[in-house]
């Protein structure tokens, strides 16, 4: 170790001027400096604070600096006030850091949470005063938060639309089909399809007595027995936008859009008559003879960048276009990939009965894995992707989802 550089004493000692009725002070080299004087008196007395403080680990010159230090922690000057100097500051220091890190130890600072995504006024007493944010762990907690930032600073924008008035016609119309409204327990959710829409859906007609559980073994009606803002006046509609709690559920945009692809081609025989015999026929040579059940998911991909987003069938729409996040201001953003804990958390917040939970996912779905989404991507054009991914950028950025990773090294693992 290097030896620490002695403290300059110039500007921790009095004056050499001549005092009024007096002598000079001593020199530096003289014994009557007090600077001998202070270490012959701590020969006879030592310093109570330096039997509190730990042995230093240190040997050498880098000892005898800190010790030299601390000789001149405390000269006197004319007035007789104290003189802090850098030893003591940095044991200020360690002090203080030694308490962050206490807190850090028992968990204090672990409680601390982000803001809830765009809070509105009045948001506590209608949570019946918790006002705790949804369960989880940290890196979730930072994910709200980002999701929470974003959303702000992109809605801060000029040209973003500030209520759901200020949305073109059409925009405006999407949106308010899409919020689902709940007078009863005084909520609006806003569906997006392949995000566990069915099951809230669901849980929806239960809370207004219209089904008996969330576990009835019924095919799912998306239109009955459910109420829609946009049925209503827009004086009810303003009303419930201020003062309903409102939330969404989003999830990643690319493993959303392979979800659609595989079950409206692959499954459902009215997508594939109304909307597959298109695209093979538009995308690939001769294919005037599919039945729109063998469509690529390259084919899918080509046709999604020649529709206009707001044209697109609600399974594929960005969710952006669907829920203007901009427009109205959702209490809570939940996820996907923590659809059972955020769920049950919504539940709690707007006071459903005990026995209500959130339905498990039927024996027959079958989830869209990592690796699923991998082989899809890594097998499809790197410019299609790339191409529409600025379609659906919105998506990725408000709800901070990262992009995927289509490099040659990547999809050679």
């Amino acid at each position: 170790c290097r030896p620490l550089p002695r403290l300059a004493p110039v500007s921790t000692f009095p004056s050499r001027r001549r005092q009024p009725g007096g002598e000079p002070p001593a020199s530096p080299s003289s014994p009557l400096h007090p600077r001998h004087a202070a270490r012959r008196l701590r020969r006879r007395r030592p310093d109570p604070s330096e039997a509190m403080l730990p042995r230093s680990p240190f040997t050498g010159e880098v000892r005898r600096a800190a010790a030299s230090g601390r000789s001149r922690a405390r000269p006197r000057g004319a007035g007789g006030g104290t003189v802090l100097l850098p030893s003591m500051l940095m044991f200020g220091v360690i002090l203080a850091s030694s308490g962050l890190l206490l807190m850090i130890e028992k968990g204090i600072l672990a409680e601390v949470k982000p803001p809830p995504l765009h809070p509105a006024a009045g948001e506590l007493s209608r949570r019946g005063g918790g006002g705790e944010e949804a369960p989880g762990d940290l890196d979730y907690e930072v994910l709200q938060d980002i999701r929470n930032r974003t959303i702000r600073a992109v809605c801060r924008q000029r040209a973003m639309p500030r209520s759901v008035w200020e949305l073109p016609a059409g925009q405006r119309r999407t949106v308010l089909r899409h919020l689902l409204v709940s007078d009863k327990y005084r909520f609006l959710y806003c569906y997006v399809p392949k995000v566990a829409c069915s099951n809230w859906k669901r849980i929806l007609k239960v809370l207004d007595g219209a089904l008996e559980s969330v576990d009835v073994k019924l095919k799912m009606d998306h239109k009955s027995d459910l109420v829609f803002l946009g049925d209503m006046k827009p004086d009810e509609i303003s009303y419930r936008l201020k003062n309903y709690y409102k939330f969404i559920f989003v999830r990643n945009p690319m493993e959303r859009l392979l979800s659609a692809y595989r079950n409206k081609f692959g499954e459902i025989k009215e997508y594939q008559q109304k909307y597959g015999v298109e695209i093979v026929r538009r995308y690939r040579k001769n294919g005037g003879n599919s039945a729109g059940d063998d469509v690529t998911f390259s084919e899918f991909l080509r046709y999604l960048l020649d529709e206009e987003a707001e044209r697109m069938n609600e399974h594929w729409m960005p969710i952006y276009n669907l829920c203007q996040p901009c427009a109205v201001r959702y209490d809570f953003i939940g996820s996907y990939e923590r659809l059972n804990t955020d769920a049950n958390y919504v539940l709690e917040q707007v006071q459903s009965p005990s026995f209500i939970r959130f339905p498990e996912r039927q024996s027959w779905y079958k989830p869209v894995t990592a690796e699923t989404l991998h082989y899809y991507l890594c097998n499809t054009q790197r410019r299609l992707i790339k191409e529409l991914l600025l379609k659906y950028i919105l998506d990725f950025s408000l709800f901070a989802y990262p992009l995927p990773n289509i490099t040659s090294e990547f999809c050679r693992q």
